[in-house]
């Protein structure tokens, strides 16, 4: 991996095989200086969006610890950090979690299971990478 770091994604998800996923459906942008950073739990997502600044993250709703409703929260509305664009990814796709996601400030919404083209696709598209 060379190159100059232009901007971080953060993956955050309790569940490995998530995780897993999700880097690989992102792996082909480390190439154009896209940083993948990975969080096991809430806690340590907030962490390090606070030292890392990603701009994308992909926030999994239902975790131990704290969950992604509660980060998005401290992120948009604690720490201020409107710049940071956050997907909140959850197997359900109640509108009940989409109201209260949207309450807690997140830009988008995607259901688990997500098709890795479409990830890859919003990622280029929010972080406006050129092909």
């Amino acid at each position: 991996m060379g190159g100059i770091v232009t901007s971080r994604i953060l993956i955050v998800d309790d569940e490995a095989h998530i995780r897993l996923l999700l880097e690989q459906a992102l792996e082909d942008l480390e190439e154009k200086g896209v940083e993948l950073l990975t969080a096991p739990d809430g806690e340590e997502a907030l962490r390090i969006i606070e030292e890392s600044r990603p701009e994308l993250v992909f926030l999994d709703v239902m975790m131990p610890r704290m969950n992604g409703l509660d980060v998005c929260h401290a992120v948009k509305n604690t720490l201020g950090l409107r710049d940071v664009f956050i997907i909140m990814v959850t197997a359900k796709g109640q509108e009940i979690e989409k109201v209260q996601g949207r309450e807690a400030g997140a830009d988008m919404y995607m259901t688990k299971p997500f098709d890795p083209d479409e990830v890859f696709q919003k990622a280029v598209e929010i972080l406006k990478i050129g092909e």
